[in-house]
């Protein structure tokens, strides 16, 4: 089948996530063909590197055959156990194992998903079956931070603070609140970590105040949040604001879909900090993308007063496809190379990445270059000394996804300007250099395009 053939049946018959409907079908769909390690080949033959691992998912990079082994052994072997009726397979008991084994402090117990959206919405779950079973049901208040992302489910989206997943959707709900994010470039308070800590932990109190501790059920926290634009926390913040729930008896929850496995440096983000949450989601990195797969990660204490609270009844609450052992092969596979070599060559590969990008500051587009580990952003600004942001009308998005797919780059363009980076954890330090001179590239073209310097001068 050709690909112009492709193009069309796409574009009659396939609906993309989070898109333009109507854009995507006057644009067209760019097709990808093959991939190896941190690179991948699109339909015309063009080699990319992806500087966004897929969707911040594909970790390990492209093209690990010791993984697309594992999968078929265990299709061939046995493609599909349920874990209802207490049935079971090896590879997910396996991998349940091996994760309790690996994650901070007491999480020891592991219910697997399809992704990062349902395992937040499996957390919400848990969190209100949690405080039914402390005979506290009245605790049904959630607080989260703008500029969050939790997913795009009917529950999830609400616990997520960005415009686009609310508009026509009804969300957020009622019962779901929000706090100023940290956001430091563009912090009220100003960049100084302690202002920043003082003023969120002084958020978090008032809205528990305002909603009455006795209702506040969980509150949920990305320790870098992600599609608000790569938003670091100053040290110590995660910490501070795990204190305050830990104070007010509510639940903490780590939503490290993104962070985890090796995204920042160590397998979880949490333990840049040291903390140990009451529940934590992951996904995307948890397979590297081979195959479609979540985790929630329960506390003993969690655990313990569910399976009390339930007693000899069932915990209502399951996916046909929870524990799938292919999946499960897949992140088994997937976690012995981490630990093999390229945890630490993401370490490596990370500070190079953040050198290097730290190196386009005194660019005039830049505001900030900002990130952890194999995770980055490069905020763009139409004045450095204003802060302000590109003007809308410079659809920002396209401008620059366009410009850098010219350039041999995959990276993530923001509406609001910024560039985001999550590279595979098995990048070269050459193929780390190329992501930075290709967004050098980038930046020089967009500043000599005369429609952009119209814009900025106001012309």
């Amino acid at each position: 089948m050709t690909a112009n053939s492709l193009v069309e049946l796409d574009r009659a018959h396939l609906v993309h996530p989070v898109a333009s409907w109507r854009g995507h079908e006057a644009t067209g769909v760019r097709l990808l063909s093959s991939a190896q390690g941190a690179r991948v080949t699109d339909s015309e033959g063009r080699e990319l590197i992806d500087g966004f691992s897929g969707l911040w998912c594909v970790n390990a990079g492209y093209g690990h055959e010791s993984i697309v082994e594992a999968a078929a052994e265990q299709m061939r072997r046995l493609p599909y156990a349920t874990g209802y009726f207490d049935l079971g397979a090896e590879a997910p008991i396996r991998l349940a194992a091996a994760l309790a084994e690996r994650a901070p402090g007491d999480l020891n117990h592991v219910y697997f998903t399809l992704g990062g959206s349902d395992a937040v919405d499996s957390t919400i779950r848990f969190v209100r079956y949690y405080w039914h079973a402390r005979n506290q049901p009245q605790r049904d208040q959630f607080i989260s931070l703008e500029q969050g992302y939790h997913g795009s489910s009917s529950a999830g989206a609400g616990l997520t603070a960005l415009p686009l997943f609310h508009t026509g959707f009804g969300a957020p709900w009622d019962w779901q609140h929000k706090i100023p994010s940290h956001y430091s470039y563009r912090n009220p308070v100003g960049s100084a970590p302690a202002h920043i800590i003082a003023a969120s932990t002084a958020a978090l109190r008032a809205k528990i105040r305002e909603i009455g501790e006795e209702r506040v059920a969980a509150f949920y926290v990305e320790p870098i949040q992600g599609s608000g634009g790569v938003l670091v926390p100053p040290p110590g913040w995660v910490r501070a604001m795990r204190a305050v729930c830990a104070e007010n008896d509510i639940l903490f929850i780590a939503d490290e879909v993104i962070t985890g496995f090796g995204r920042t440096g160590p397998l979880f983000a949490c333990e840049d900090e040291g903390i140990v949450p009451d529940l934590m989601t992951t996904a995307k990195g948890l397979t590297s993308g081979y195959a479609p797969m979540g985790a929630v990660f329960l506390s003993e204490t969690v655990y313990e007063t569910i399976a009390d609270g339930a007693g000899k009844a069932a915990v209502g609450h399951g996916f046909t496809y929870s524990g799938h052992p292919v999946s499960a092969a897949v992140g088994l596979e997937v976690l012995r190379l981490y630990e093999g070599g390229l945890l630490a060559n993401g370490r490596e590969a990370g500070l190079r990445l953040l050198e290097g990008l730290g190196g386009l500051s005194d660019h005039p587009l830049v505001g900030e270059v900002r990130g952890r580990g194999m995770l980055a952003a490069v905020e763009l600004v139409a004045n450095k000394e204003t802060k302000a942001p590109l003007p809308a009308e410079l659809d920002p998005a396209r401008r620059f996804f366009d410009g850098a797919w010219q350039q041999g780059l995959i990276l993530r363009a923001f509406g609001n300007g910024v560039l985001g980076y999550a590279p595979p954890l098995c990048c070269t330090g050459d193929e780390i250099d190329a992501i930075v001179e290709r967004t050098r590239n980038l930046l020089d073209l967009t500043l000599a395009d005369r429609e952009v310097r119209a814009v900025l001068s106001g012309d």
